[in-house]
């Protein structure tokens, strides 16, 4: 997967069947679908594939508990379907991960474990492993850090757990291998119209200023959180879609939660589950659902919110963390479907597919769970609009196995770190110190101090491959510390 490469296909072919606008999991699902069932496919990531949003779950491919509690039996059965999907088609990528609901009330036990039960029945053959009544004594063998007082056993369920960085390049490398053009740092400047017919997009390299103008059959706007402004291109007049909401998480050592097991806490102060889940050799605190109203690139954590997870965790746990315990924090940017609700943890987390006046199509929302499903259903919607008939092949298709990258480079040599360098370069698209410390590895998300201190390491290497000059390397380094100090704990 060679960014130059690609850049010489697209300068080479005259229109797309299907162009796609957008980088994170919806639109790189998309990619894979439509190249896979032979349309000739593009797809311009203004930033770094799965920058925003799609970088900063939970790490989870799940069914979603939560969802059951709220009677949403449609999106649970979905995301248990494709969860077995997932774990099938990409078994490098997503594994088993076992969580326990912790009982502390005689009533906790009875309740969850019906509902978990009603949760393993309903991923039928692609269920992953049978829920089970733990007493006080197993449970605190597989949790010791679990506060012992009062707790009278835990219920365990399994779900996927999965590294979504990864997942996000790996996709697209699957769409190059079926021969899409997949490119970071080409944003949408405008809408290419005939007619008053949405026919294709001007594009920008955000890397050397080239343009570009794109003719395509139909044009995708699947952006995420910043989805609105690509209607606003189409009609300046356009109803908002999007109620985007806040979610952050904190990263402690494992110190707090030994083991592999993960806890799943059902039911916090607003409503939420929370969750503390081993990745990477740390465990990972959240989630949080907040109300925003500006859509920033790089969305920060509010002391609320870290107090709201730091109190919540700590109610379980023998040693509560503190704020001195967190090696990395960090925000994402949920694109949720506007309704009603004013509460944003009762919006719907299920897709929305519209097109518009011009032709233009828009997906929102989701989850990456279902990011094959909603690819799925917006290839076929259109097919029916190019009058085509292939069918959707994504159901068993292996997404492609990367080269292999540690998540983390703390103990690393300056060499083997300078070999990872050039391997995300040059197979992976990898163009900024961010895009490497961030999204090739994960030492941002894991350590942010870890990954301050390797950053000159990275920005002298990225200069020798990109062959680039002593300015740029420096603003690089000045451009990820600014990233990076918002992952600090502060």
């Amino acid at each position: 997967m060679n960014r130059q490469t690609l850049i010489e296909q697209l300068n080479s072919t005259t229109e797309f069947d299907i162009c796609i606008i957008g980088g994170g999991a919806t639109g790189l699902g998309i990619a894979v679908d439509a190249a896979s069932r032979g349309y000739k496919t593009v797809l311009f990531e203004q930033a770094d594939f799965a920058k925003g949003t799609s970088s900063r779950s939970t790490k989870l491919v799940h069914g979603g508990v939560r969802y059951l509690q709220q009677g949403n039996i449609k999106l649970v059965m979905e995301a248990l379907k494709e969860r077995g999907l997932l774990l099938k088609n990409a078994p490098h990528l997503v594994h088993n991960q076992k969580f326990i609901v912790p009982n502390y009330k005689w009533w906790e036990k009875p309740y969850y474990g019906i509902g978990l039960k009603i949760y393993d029945w309903m991923a039928g053959s692609l269920g992953i492993g049978p829920s089970e009544l733990l007493n006080t004594e197993e449970t605190l063998a597989l949790t010791p850090t679990l506060d012992p007082e009062d707790l009278t056993g835990a219920v365990l369920y399994h779900d996927g757990q999965f590294d979504d960085a990864r997942l996000a390049v790996s996709l697209a490398q699957t769409a190059v291998a079926h021969e899409a053009v997949v490119l970071n740092y080409f944003s949408v400047t405008a809408l290419l119209k005939k007619e008053k017919q949405v026919v294709g997009v001007f594009v920008k390299n955000r890397l050397n200023g080239k343009e570009y103008t794109i003719n395509s059959k139909v044009v995708i706007n699947a952006t995420g959180v910043f989805t609105d402004r690509i209607l606003s291109m189409d009609n300046p007049e356009h109803e908002s879609l999007i109620s985007p909401s806040q979610g952050i998480h904190l990263v402690v050592d494992k110190e707090f939660l030994p083991g592999d097991t993960a806890i799943m806490i059902p039911k916090t102060d607003d409503g939420r589950v929370l969750f503390a889940v081993p990745w990477h050799d740390k465990i990972v605190l959240g989630t949080t659902d907040t109300p925003v109203e500006e859509i920033m690139e790089e969305p920060i954590p509010h002391k609320e919110e870290i107090d709201f997870i730091l109190t919540h965790i700590g109610r379980y746990l023998t040693k509560d963390p503190q704020l001195s315990d967190i090696r990395s924090m960090f925000a994402g940017l949920r694109p949720l479907v506007k309704g009603k609700s004013k509460v944003t943890a009762a919006l719907s987390r299920d897709h929305l597919i519209t097109i518009s006046e011009s032709d233009m199509i828009t997906v929102t929302g989701g989850k990456w769970t279902t990011y094959r499903k909603m690819a799925e259903d917006t290839v076929n919607l259109v097919a029916e609009k190019l009058q085509s008939q292939i069918t959707c092949v994504t159901h068993e298709l292996k997404i492609a196995e990367l080269r292999p990258i540690p998540a983390s480079v703390e103990g690393l040599t300056d060499e083997e770190i300078t070999r990872l360098v050039k391997q995300s370069a040059d197979h992976e698209m990898c163009m900024t110190v961010e895009d490497f410390l961030s999204r090739r590895t994960r030492q941002l998300l894991l350590d942010a101090q870890a990954a301050i201190d390797k950053a000159p390491l990275v920005a002298k290497t990225l200069a020798v491959v990109l062959h680039k000059e002593e300015d740029w390397i420096n603003a690089q380094i000045n451009n990820f510390k600014q990233i990076a100090r918002h992952y600090l704990p502060h």
